[in-house]
């Protein structure tokens, strides 16, 4: 799926939240979705990715943002932002979210 395919919601809840702070973030949620069949498995796979990125040390983070490492506090208060986001998301159903197309 595309990521204009996302609703709005979804939208705002990821690929906005990681643009606050860094475009190369959200070219990696981004990417993400074209190997999603659905938005439940963007939002899944999503949380996993975030989740995974709040593992990683300073060498593989400035490896995964093409060496442009935001402040540490901040990277992690984005990422657990978009964990808490997606789990708002989630609360509301699929036919009550709003779509672009």
């Amino acid at each position: 799926m595309y990521t204009d395919e996302l609703s709005n919601e979804a939208y705002g809840a990821i690929i906005i939240e990681a643009e606050k702070l860094t475009h190369d973030l959200t070219i990696h949620f981004g990417v993400l979705s074209s190997s999603c069949q659905s938005e439940s498995e963007y939002l899944i796979k999503s949380i996993q990715l975030a989740e995974k990125n709040l593992k990683l040390d300073d060498y593989e983070l400035k490896d995964l943002l093409f060496g442009n490492i935001p402040e540490k506090d901040r990277l992690e208060f984005t990422l657990n932002k978009i964990i808490s986001n997606i789990d708002r998301v989630n609360k509301i159903a699929v036919n009550k979210r709003q779509y672009d197309f």
